[in-house]
C-alpha cells in the first residue's frame, strides 16, 4: 500500500483491479500489520466495523456506472474530535466522553461521506486538542494512549492530529482529516513528512467539531502529496447553515482545486521570506535556504520580510482561547444527550479529578481550569484580545507585509526535526523560537506546509501563507515546489533517529 495517491487508487478501481471493498481490507491489514502490532505506531484510535459494508455499496454503484468523483470508494481516516452518526464513538480522547456517540454527522463528515469516502477509522490525538494541561505529551490521550511518529519510534508525531499525520505517513490510509486550533494541522503534518493544509476560517464547517475556540478552529486534510490533499480539501470545503462562519464558502470555497496543480507556478511569483522569524536552528534554516534557492530557480521572485515575533499577540491569543473554550465546549457537551458523563467543562474538569491516575498521570489539566474561570464573550477583556488578536495577525502583520511588497504568498518555516518522547517534561524538548503557525491560525488565514528536507533522518517542512480564501494561490505555489524538489520519502520505522553513532 506504500505511497499510493488518490489518482492511482482510482485508476486501479477503473481498471477493476482493485474494488473499493479490497482496498479497504487492504489498509485495515496494514493498520493490524503497522500500527497495532510490529512498530505499534498506535495512530488509530478506533476501525469503523462498518467500512467494510460501505465500501462494498460503493463499488455497486461503480458497477451500475457511476462514481461519486475522485474520493469515491477511497479510504480516509479522521481525527476523533469529530462526530460521527455510526458505531464509533467520538471522544476527543478523553475517558470523559467514552462511549459517546453522536447523534448526528459533522458536516464535514456529511461531505465526505457523499463524495463516496469510506471513512475507515478514527485516529489518535493529543487529548482535547492539547488543551488540558501546560506540560502535555503531544500525541497522548487518556483514552487511546500515545502515537509514535514513524520515522523514529522515540519521536513525537506533534500535536494534536497525531494520529491523523503518523497514520498518513505510515501509509495507513489513502488520506486523513485533521483539526487545528494553532499548529495542530501543521505540526504534526511537517513532523511527519506529509502535506497539510490549514484552510481559511470558514472555509470548511466545524459544525460536529470538539472545539476549542470558534475565532480559529478549522479542519483541514493531510496526505502525502499536494494534489491528495487539493482532492480532499474540494470534498471538504462549502457551507454550512450549523455553522455561520462559512456562509463566505458558499462563492468563495472551491469544489475542485485540482484546476491549480501547475508545475510552473513559481515562475514570477512573489514570495515574502520572514528569515528572521525561521529560527535559531542554523541546519534547519539550512534545509530552509535550499528550498528557497529552488523557488529562485523556478522564477519566483524572493523578498525579505520582517514581520514581528507572533509573541507580541501571545498573551492575547490565549485569553481569547480561555474565553471561547469554556463557552464553545460548553455548549457541545450541554447538546449531549442524558447517557453522557459529562455536559459542561465543570464536569469535565471534576471527572478528571476523580479519575486522575488514569486522566491525568503525565500532566494536569491547568488550562480547563483556567479557561472555567473566564466570564461570558461579551466581556471587555475578551473583546480587546480578540481586537488586538486580527490588528497585529491580519492588519499590521500579513496583510501589511503582502500589500507592502506586492506578494503572492509568505513563507514560513513550518518547524524543526521532531524532538524525543518525554512523558516526564512533555513536549519541553521542542523548538519554541519558530513562527511556524501562529500568523495564519490567529489571523484564520490559510497555511499549507510541504516536505522540504530531513535532519538525522526526521522531516522539516516549509509552510505557504496567503491571505484569506487564498487556498488556489497556495496550493499551485506548493504543487510547483513539491514537482520541483519531491523531498518526500517513506518512513522507516527506526528505533531511533539515524544519529550515524
Amino acid at each position: 500500500m506504500e505511497e499510493y495517491t488518490i489518482f492511482e487508487l482510482q485508476q486501479k478501481m477503473t481498471s477493476g483491479e482493485l474494488t473499493a471493498r479490497r482496498l479497504a481490507e487492504m489498509y485495515l491489514e496494514r493498520i493490524e500489520t503497522v500500527d497495532r502490532s510490529g512498530p505499534h505506531l498506535n495512530a488509530i484510535i478506533e476501525l469503523n466495523p462498518d467500512a467494510l459494508t460501505i465500501a462494498s455499496s460503493l463499488d455497486e454503484e461503480r458497477r451500475g456506472g457511476g462514481t461519486r468523483g475522485p474520493l469515491h470508494g477511497i479510504p480516509i481516516v479522521i481525527k476523533d474530535n469529530i462526530d460521527t452518526h455510526d458505531q464509533m464513538q467520538t471522544t476527543a480522547g478523553s475517558l470523559a466522553l467514552e462511549g459517546n456517540i453522536a447523534k448526528r454527522d459533522a458536516g464535514l463528515v456529511e461531505r465526505l461521506r457523499a463524495a463516496g469516502a469510506v471513512i475507515l477509522a478514527k485516529t489518535n490525538l493529543s487529548e482535547w486538542a492539547n488543551f488540558r494541561g501546560k506540560n502535555s505529551t503531544s500525541g497522548w490521550s487518556s483514552r487511546g494512549g500515545l502515537t509514535r511518529n514513524p520515522y523514529a519510534l522515540d519521536r513525537s508525531a506533534c500535536g494534536s492530529s497525531s494520529g491523523s499525520g503518523a497514520a498518513v505517513a505510515a501509509n495507513l490510509c489513502a488520506a486523513a482529516v485533521g483539526t487545528e486550533t494553532d499548529g495542530s494541522i501543521i505540526c504534526p503534518s511537517q513532523t511527519n513528512g506529509i502535506v497539510g493544509i490549514k484552510p481559511t476560517l470558514g472555509l470548511v464547517s466545524r459544525a460536529g467539531v470538539i472545539p476549542i475556540a470558534h475565532s480559529q478552529d478549522t479542519a483541514g486534510p493531510m496526505a502525502r502529496t499536494v494534489a491528495d490533499a487539493a482532492i480532499l480539501l474540494g470534498a471538504l470545503a462549502g457551507s454550512d447553515k450549523r455553522d455561520p462562519a462559512t456562509r463566505p464558502a458558499a462563492r468563495r470555497g472551491l469544489i475542485d482545486y485540482t484546476a491549480f496543480l501547475k508545475v510552473d507556478s513559481l515562475k514570477g511569483a512573489r514570495i515574502g521570506v520572514t528569515r528572521s522569524r525561521f529560527g535559531t536552528d542554523k541546519r534547519v534554516a539550512a534545509i530552509l535556504e535550499q528550498s528557497l534557492d529552488a523557488m529562485k530557480q523556478a522564477g519566483a521572485i524572493l523578498i525579505d520580510v520582517d514581520l514581528k515575533t507572533s509573541d507580541t499577540f501571545g498573551k492575547s491569543e490565549l485569553e481569547v482561547l480561555f474565553f471561547e473554550f469554556k463557552a464553545d465546549l460548553n455548549a457541545y457537551l450541554g447538546a449531549l444527550g442524558p447517557e453522557a458523563r459529562v455536559h459542561s467543562m465543570a464536569d469535565v474538569i471534576k471527572f478528571n479529578e476523580e479519575n486522575r491516575a488514569k486522566i491525568m498521570p503525565f500532566f494536569g489539566q491547568e488550562r480547563m481550569e483556567a479557561a472555567q474561570e473566564k466570564g461570558p464573550l461579551t466581556s471587555k477583556k475578551y473583546l480587546a484580545a480578540l481586537e488586538k488578536n486580527h490588528r497585529l495577525s491580519r492588519t499590521e502583520g500579513i496583510d501589511a507585509a503582502m500589500k507592502k511588497h506586492r506578494l503572492h504568498a509568505l513563507v514560513f518555516a513550518s518547524g524543526g526535526a521532531s524532538w524525543a518522547i518525554d512523558p516526564v517534561n512533555g513536549d519541553g524538548g521542542r523548538n519554541w523560537d519558530m513562527d511556524s503557525s501562529s500568523y495564519a491560525a490567529v489571523a484564520g488565514y490559510p497555511n499549507i506546509t510541504v516536505p522540504a528536507g530531513y535532519l538525522f533522518g526526521l522531516p522539516v517542512g516549509i509552510s505557504f501563507v496567503a491571505k484569506a480564501w487564498q487556498e488556489p494561490t497556495l496550493i499551485a505555489l506548493a504543487y510547483a515546489f513539491e514537482q520541483l524538489t519531491k523531498v518526500r520519502k517513506p518512513p522507516q520505522f527506526l528505533k531511533t533517529a539515524e544519529l550515524g553513532l
